[in-house]
């Protein structure tokens, strides 16, 4: 256990974030004994011991889970038992500190340094001219203010049962469901509401937004619960109980997204694509965001009304073989500067996040594994407490030992939009020195190439030339990480 506790990190405190009149929500931070601040450090050695608590940890919930069967909407259980004393040391706040950081989660290191953050394509600044603290600046107080407003969905208990399963909580198993649903509730923000909108403190709620998160209730009835999700998800898979991979995610949604008017309550109101390889299964090349293909998409999803459509685009990787290959780190870094990113599911292995920010090699994340009760938000309820669908505690993992099956999410409003996104990820193929996340092609039958300057001359019909990237260069790249999805 001593290596467990020598793995804390520093935490450092603050008596306030800027001045009293931009100041954002309050910023939580974690606050451990002296003997808790010790230097973080990494090994192979400790990364095995991590897992293995993990484990024990995870392991130890389903266990008393298992137990106490919910009959008649309520969990039974011996409060004062062994099992309950149990169940409330693992539920415990100091416990779920010590899982984060033996796991390499941290939620306060993000106060020590003043590298500009990047969230969903919004850049803030930490400069400080004083020299202090970085988390005393404007920039900070904008960013957690920005962070705070990001919904979140965790996991739930005390639900109608899912199907014919007798789940009532998806406690230790749909963490990639909240994750997932955590993304598309950002793009549905930013279809109705735009970036800049934040939630309001002390105000009114805005209509649109209860409807948002009464569309992500836990009930058959709401349009996008994990409930409709794992119906819509079968064929991929997906199932009460068990764990779902990035890629069966992002195909649920598309699913859900096509699905007939008359067997879903609601549609998202924006065409999904999914990002993928070659239709012939050939292995070792980036995915492809095929433009005719997307407009095809569009042209369905409106049933031919007209050519295009707001765009969800979901781009499942694995870039490695446990952890992502450390080549891939900047580009995921530079995703979050798009103006149309959604951020990135992933996490560590079984432990889904939601992914919205970076600072230097570290990514900010939204954290699914509280078990919270379930509530029931009412369309058009203005005074809802919606507390419990917001976090303003900061959590940050590397992306050096992030798991290497993940997705990155893109919300185009149109075509012009679209057409931006396009250019932005062409100049990082370009730049991604023979290894890019994923390339763009006008058509599946677009020559290849192995650099921009190779497509000089070839007519795309498009103001900045898209096409398809080779994933090798000419003097013999090392064989990529890929698996094509």
């Amino acid at each position: 256990m001593k290596n467990l506790f020598d793995r804390i990190g520093t935490v450092k405190s603050s008596s306030s974030i800027g001045s009293s009149s931009n100041r954002s929500p309050k910023f939580k931070r974690s606050l451990s004994s002296s003997s808790d601040r010790q230097p973080v450090t990494s090994s192979s050695s400790s990364a095995k011991g991590s897992s293995l608590l993990s484990g024990i940890v995870v392991s130890a919930f389903s266990v008393f889970e298992s137990r106490g069967q919910r009959r008649g909407g309520g969990l039974r259980s011996n409060s004062n038992g062994w099992a309950g004393t149990v169940r409330r040391v693992m539920a415990s706040g100091s416990m779920k500190r010590i899982k984060e950081h033996v796991m390499g989660y941290c939620k306060s290191s993000v106060v020590t340094s003043g590298s500009d953050i990047w969230i969903l394509g919004v850049c803030y600044k930490l400069d400080d001219n004083a020299g202090g603290d970085p988390a005393t600046s404007a920039g900070f107080a904008a960013f957690v203010e920005d962070f705070s407003s990001r919904i979140l969905m965790t996991y739930r208990k005390g639900f109608d049962p899912i199907g014919d399963s007798k789940y009532t909580s998806d406690v230790n198993w749909g963490c990639m469901l909240r994750s997932s649903q955590m993304l598309v509730a950002q793009a549905l923000i930013l279809h109705r509401f735009g970036r800049s909108w934040r939630k309001t403190v002390n105000k009114q709620l805005d209509e649109g937004y209860t409807e948002i998160l009464n569309d992500f209730g836990d009930s058959e009835e709401s349009a996008f619960s994990i409930h409709q999700l794992l119906e819509v998800g079968k064929g991929y898979g997906l199932a009460a109980g068990s764990w779902v991979g990035p890629y069966a995610m992002c195909r649920a949604w598309e699913t859900l997204a096509r699905g007939e008017k008359d067997k879903v309550s609601k549609l998202l109101p924006m065409a999904v694509y999914i990002v993928s390889g070659d239709e012939d299964g050939e292995r070792g090349g980036a995915p492809v965001v095929c433009v005719e293909d997307v407009s095809a998409r569009c042209r369905e999803y409106s049933a031919g009304q007209v050519d295009w459509t707001a765009l969800l685009l979901l781009v499942p990787l694995v870039l490695g073989l446990d952890k992502v290959n450390p080549r891939y780190v900047p580009l995921l870094k530079a995703t979050f500067a798009f103006p149309q990113s959604l951020g990135i599911l992933g996490g560590k292995p079984g432990v889904s996040t939601y992914m919205i920010g970076v600072q230097d090699d570290n990514a900010f994340y939204l954290d699914p594994h509280e078990a919270q009760p379930v509530v029931d938000i009412k369309r058009g309820d203005l005074e809802a407490d919606t507390s419990s669908y917001h976090s303003n505690v900061v959590r940050q993992i590397p992306l050096e030992s992030v798991d290497s099956s993940l997705a990155i999410g893109f919300y185009c409003r149109d075509r012009d939009d679209f057409d931006d996104f396009c250019s932005r990820a062409t100049k990082l193929a370009d730049e991604s020195s023979g290894a890019p996340l994923f390339t763009v092609a006008r058509s599946r039958s677009s020559p290849r190439a192995t650099s921009q300057g190779d497509l000089a001359g070839v007519d795309l019909g498009y103001e900045d030339s898209y096409d398809m990237l080779h994933s090798s260069n000419a003097e013999g790249a090392q064989e990529d990480d890929w698996q094509l999805l």
